[in-house]
């Protein structure tokens, strides 16, 4: 993820005199209906697939809503054009009343291909042709807006409530002050999270693994804590790695920066980064950190 603006801001945008839009683009398969559905839950009225020439005429004064407008577009809405696009995107934002935002949702290209092969459906921009070759034309579309976006969320390797919390996080519109802190557990085997903004490997640990009566458990279950804390070098890694963080946190905060993504790997993502990731996750609580968790790979096996 890319070009975050802080979320605390939003919640207090909102007044009598401005409105607050948030407009959803990006490619195809990349979450977008996602997004809008995650916005429509926090209190935005969600519009989606509106056509341009009606854009900016939606949000007008008196429209009987003060509820804040999450729209979504993409190439399917009626008269697309990047160009066109961002003449009304800078029409709205020339409006004194108005407070908009533009995001972008993108994806990896064989992700996406894989997605419009699993569900059958053929690419809106190329209907006719191969998905790959309307995943890159709508890629080389959408260039401009990705651009000109406020924000980017890469949502490759991203579970729904890993978006649903970055939305909460950056457009909630009674969000608490201070960072918001994501921390997910990950196997190598798949890939190191992409939107990881601090990633720890903590394979240096002994792995459950290869104990027969372990295998089947997870860094969840107490016998596999109890495991890992008997490896000598457990205590002064989590010891170290707090210190680490705790004169860190109120910098990035300080910074900007309203959502920190730490995620922590081990071979297969199943016990030792699972358990560590829950462990970082307490300690963060303890010290009233805003902080949740997931764990990306936890069903692939170590």
């Amino acid at each position: 993820m890319s070009k975050r603006t802080g979320g605390p801001e939003y919640g207090a945008m909102q007044s009598e005199k401005t409105s607050l839009i948030v407009i959803v683009t990006g490619m195809s398969g990349a979450g977008r209906s996602t997004a809008l559905k995650a916005l429509e839950d926090l209190g935005y009225e969600a519009v989606d697939n509106l056509p341009l020439s009606l854009l900016s005429s939606l949000p007008s004064p008196g429209n009987g809503s003060d509820r804040p407008l999450a729209i979504g577009v993409d190439a399917r809405t009626r008269d697309f054009g990047a160009e066109p696009f961002l003449e009304e995107i800078d029409v709205l934002i020339g409006r004194e009343d108005l407070k908009l935002r533009l995001l972008f949702l993108d994806c990896d290209s064989e992700v996406l291909r894989r997605r419009f092969s699993e569900t059958r459906r053929r690419h809106p921009v190329a209907p006719d042709r191969r998905v790959i070759d309307g995943i890159q034309g709508e890629r080389r579309l959408l260039a401009p807006l990705r651009d000109r976006a406020d924000e980017v969320i890469d949502t490759t390797d991203m579970a729904i409530s890993h978006l649903r919390g970055l939305l909460e996080s950056n457009y909630g519109l009674d969000n608490a002050p201070g960072l918001a802190i994501f921390v997910t557990s990950f196997a190598y085997r798949h890939g190191v999270p992409r939107e990881a903004d601090l990633v720890f490997d903590v394979r240096f640990l002994k792995n459950p693994h290869y104990e027969e009566n372990l295998r089947g458990l997870t860094g969840r279950d107490a016998l596999i804590g109890e495991f890992i804390k008997r490896d000598a070098g457990f205590k002064s890694f989590l010891s170290n790695l707090t210190n680490l963080l705790e004169p860190l946190l109120p910098r990035y905060g300080a910074e900007g920066k309203s959502y920190l993504t730490i995620a922590v790997g081990c071979t297969g993502g199943k016990h030792r980064s699972v358990y560590v990731a829950e462990r970082l996750k307490d300690w963060l609580m303890g010290i009233n950190e805003r902080v949740s968790i997931s764990h990306r790979d936890l069903n692939g096996g170590e």
